[in-house]
């Protein structure tokens, strides 16, 4: 049996499972075994270097899956931008036919990329953002719960309120995201109003996760209270892993005085690859949700997705099936 939902038919996915487009982690390697087991693997489009090493990618990902899959287009305010707009053109020219949108003022790559035809999910941390993102024309979205990785927005909602608040609102279907990695995760968010699931931190704890081993059993070892919050003070909020680095970025912002040139160095997308690639957990930013409290073990994609969907449905149809009179 499986579960069939809205987001399963919109993206032509068996299992309504997404994994998170993730910085340096959302390669072709790990989206391909989602997209195989069943799910929805996503391409990080900025983990790759430029657009043409993007399309390169792609190319890469269709000789190790002929399931759906996306691209991840995070939209970040800089001074110095990466040229989204090639970025953009990458994924058309490359015929991906699900794009998931994240970040500042989508609206010019959301209209360009349906009118190409391109499914849109856009990853909200707000009701008023996904709204927003329903006007936009978007085909789906996903709400971040306070409880993720990344950045969860600055209103602290998490996903036990944020999600079915949100789904009494939004008419288009509906990822929930932040804290899920089990089967009981996923019966729950569809309890709550949600189409499906859409998991970073679980999917980092996986065998094809192109990161260093001593990363996933960092993680494995961490419980729901090793991580930090840090870019508060800038309005820009962002969940971490515990360890060295992000205790001593926590330490630094809580001076006054304090600006991000101070943490600028500890912080660095560069050192947070070189963590991953390493494994010296103590040296980088690891981005990390409380969810690491429930992962125990580095299965394989497929072997967690059908673990996921098995407990969801022994769940719907036998524990809660069973409290009925």
């Amino acid at each position: 049996m499986a579960i069939k939902t809205r987001i399963t038919e919109l993206l032509g996915i068996e299992h309504p499972v997404v994994q998170g487009g993730m910085m340096w982690v959302g390669r072709a390697e790990l989206a391909s075994a989602v997209s195989n087991a069943g799910g929805l693997g996503i391409l990080t489009a900025l983990t790759q270097p430029s657009p043409d090493a993007l399309r390169a990618e792609v190319d890469r990902m269709r000789t190790m899956t002929d399931k759906p899959f996306a691209v991840n287009l995070t939209l970040l305010p800089s001074t110095n931008p990466p040229p989204y707009a090639e970025y953009r053109k990458a994924i058309i020219d490359s015929g991906v036919k699900i794009v998931e949108t994240a970040g500042y003022k989508p609206q010019e790559h959301v209209d360009e990329l349906k009118a190409h035809g391109i499914k849109v999910i856009h990853k909200c941390t707000a009701v008023r953002h996904a709204l927003s993102a329903e006007r936009m024309g978007v085909d789906a979205i996903s709400i971040d719960g306070y409880e993720c990785a990344g950045h969860p927005g600055e209103d602290d909602i998490p996903g036990l309120i944020l999600i079915p608040a949100a789904a009494d609102k939004v008419k288009i279907p509906m990822l929930a995201s932040g804290g899920f990695g089990d089967g009981r995760g996923l019966a729950a968010a569809l309890a709550l109003g949600a189409e499906g699931i859409n998991m970073g931190t679980r999917f980092c704890a996986t065998q094809e996760a192109p990161i260093h081993d001593n990363i996933k059993q960092f993680i494995v070892a961490n419980d729901e209270r090793a991580t930090n919050i840090i870019f508060r003070k800038f309005r820009n909020t962002a969940r971490v892993a515990k360890n060295a680095i992000s205790d001593e970025v926590v330490e630094i912002l809580a001076r006054p005085e304090s600006v991000f040139t101070d943490i600028q160095p500890l912080v660095s997308g560069v050192r947070g690859r070189e963590t991953l690639e390493s494994g010296r957990v103590e040296d980088g930013i690891v981005w990390a949700g409380q969810v690491q409290g429930l992962i125990h073990d580095v299965p394989t994609c497929a072997e967690l997705v059908h673990r996921i969907v098995a407990e969801a449905e022994g769940i719907i149809h036998g524990r809660l099936a069973g409290m009925l009179d």
